[in-house]
């Protein structure tokens, strides 16, 4: 008869303390913690990265990465531009929430301010203190990209209203207020020949219109932008065709293609 061999007992499994405890529930928190904002700075600098937004920037921004850095958000410019023309960035732009950008289509900078106000509200020269005057501006630069639909290039007038009666874009005219911009579906033009990007540019110089040929008898131009351009989008907001003929190209894409 043999003896059967008895079963080994198993260890008891060493119960951990209630300060054992917590301090592993501090421990998992805290890596919680950690995969958290990890997680929530790679989101939030997604889009910056990648530049899903190519936003144009307020006269005087810096350049791009500086300007993010710089900029605190606070909504100073926006409240000293005179056709609020300043947008601040949405919730799905990442860090960009809360920046400051313009929209040229929907609201040119048409220095209204006579001068740069947005710069002097800046608290922190994310919007450049060496700007003194408009002409100094580097916003981005005009571009004819659609010239297919361009009245000008077509020897083609215009009659009526920039965007239709409804658009709440603001614009001063001189001949009108010197002081008080009004709005664009208040001031029909009625004009032979479609010059409307000139016409309103407030840089003197910026643009004009060539002639695309001489002595055939057709009166069709061409806009034709210089290097005083400062790309400030009134002529992109005040073109009558639907897409604008004419675009503003930001100093951030402008960097992409140099």
């Amino acid at each position: 008869m043999t003896d059967e061999t008895a079963p080994a007992k198993k260890p008891k499994k060493k119960r951990l303390t209630r300060l054992q405890l917590e301090r592993r529930r501090m421990i998992m928190r805290s890596l919680g913690a950690g995969a958290a904002v990890v997680t929530a700075s790679l989101v939030g600098w997604y889009p910056v990265l990648n530049r899903m937004f190519d936003r144009l920037r307020p006269p005087g921004a810096l350049v791009e990465d500086k300007f993010l850095a710089a900029c605190i958000k606070c909504g100073q410019c926006v409240q000293v531009c005179p056709v609020q023309a300043i947008k601040l960035g949405d919730s799905d732009e990442g860090y960009g929430l809360g920046v400051p950008y313009i929209d040229a289509r929907s609201q040119a900078c048409d220095f209204s301010c006579d001068a740069v106000q947005c710069v002097l509200a800046c608290p922190t020269g994310a919007l450049s203190h060496e700007i003194a005057t408009k002409e100094e501006v580097t916003m981005g630069v005009a571009r004819l990209a659609r010239p297919d639909r361009c009245l000008a290039m077509k020897g083609e007038g215009f009659k009526g209203v920039v965007q239709g009666p409804d658009f709440e874009g603001m614009l001063r005219y001189e001949e009108i207020d010197r002081w008080e911009p009004i709005k664009v579906a208040d001031h029909p033009y009625d004009l032979e020949l479609c010059d409307l990007c000139v016409r309103e540019c407030p840089i003197e110089g910026a643009i004009s219109l060539v002639a695309m040929s001489e002595g055939d008898g057709e009166h069709r131009f061409v806009p034709t932008i210089t290097d005083k351009c400062v790309g400030c989008g009134t002529c992109e907001m005040m073109c009558p065709t639907e897409p604008a003929a004419i675009v503003i190209d930001t100093e951030m894409s402008l960097g992409e293609t140099s």
